[in-house]
């Protein structure tokens, strides 16, 4: 593999048209250069230069020589132009997953702000539960990402960097009609007899059976619905209620009424996580994610 600044010398020379002019160029002495080129040659096998009466000229060896020179001297400098710029935050590609309620407004908020700031960089999302978010920190395929410890509590794996970011309140979802859609917190005791409509096993805990369990009462039916456009397509029409995460308040139809819940409140800690050498701009957006 020939050495680059060997390759440095070479090129310098063809420009100047003498081992001189190189050496004046790049500070080196005149016998350094010869040294350095006559080394080049070894490895090339063969002249790369006519040593002329006036200075020195390509032989065909050295053209060829130069050309391949020319284009791994200028992939080298714009290797280091994109380091650098990775390295200050100001460039490159930033990767972020988030689970889907944070996607509604946290996530996109912060993005549009940290564009403003950071227009060079350019940022992929990735969406997914919190688990499989952290897997993929770890695994080096994500720079950060919002997670939470709902449903199953936060997975720890190592090199990856946990660390509070907000607590999201659970509130009820009611149809815009119905006759507890008032103002106010709402016990959860109040809404016993109603039927749920959540996402989750049916055979494993849930916040909402959790926070039911607290209020003294087990929900009498849950509609199993996965995707936040159905739920809330359930609850306008009538056919039962939901908790949602605060996160989630902006994706609320006006045909659905948000009512905060007390006795208990249910809620879920969201978490920022970084994988163990982060990138600056990934610092850079963690800044805005934070309230």
């Amino acid at each position: 593999m020939f050495d680059l600044e060997e390759l440095r010398l070479f090129v310098s020379v063809a420009g100047t048209g003498s081992f001189t002019g190189a050496a004046a160029e790049l500070n080196y002495t005149q016998s350094a250069v010869s040294r350095r080129i006559a080394a080049l040659e070894q490895e090339a096998g063969g002249p790369l230069f006519d040593r002329l009466a006036r200075g020195v000229r390509l032989t065909p060896a050295g053209r060829v020589l130069h050309r391949h020179a020319l284009e791994l001297l200028e992939r080298e400098a714009a290797a280091g132009r994109e380091l650098a710029a990775l390295h200050s935050g100001r460039a490159g590609i930033l990767r972020v997953g988030a689970f889907a309620t944070a996607n509604v407004a946290l996530v996109p908020s912060a993005l549009a702000r940290f564009r403003t700031s950071h227009p060079e960089v350019e940022t992929v999302p990735w969406e997914g539960r919190s688990s499989e978010l952290v897997e993929r920190l770890a695994s080096g395929a994500l720079d950060l990402a919002v997670i939470s410890d709902y449903p199953s509590g936060l997975p720890p794996v190592d090199g990856v960097t946990v660390t509070p970011l907000l607590t999201d309140e659970l509130s009820v979802a009611l149809p815009a009609g119905h006759p507890l859609a008032g103002s106010g917190p709402l016990p959860l005791a109040e809404l016993s007899g109603e039927t749920w409509i959540q996402h989750g096993p049916a055979d494993r805990p849930t916040r909402l059976s959790e926070a039911c369990a607290q209020a003294g009462f087990t929900p009498r039916r849950i509609l199993r619905i996965a995707e936040w456009t159905g739920k809330f397509g359930y609850v306008a029409a009538g056919l039962g209620v939901t908790l949602v995460p605060s996160l989630a308040a902006a994706a609320v139809p006006p045909s659905v009424v948000l009512r905060p819940l007390r006795d208990p409140t249910p809620a879920r800690a969201v978490h920022l996580a970084l994988p163990a050498t982060p990138l600056p701009a990934a610092y850079a957006l963690a800044a805005l994610l934070r309230p």
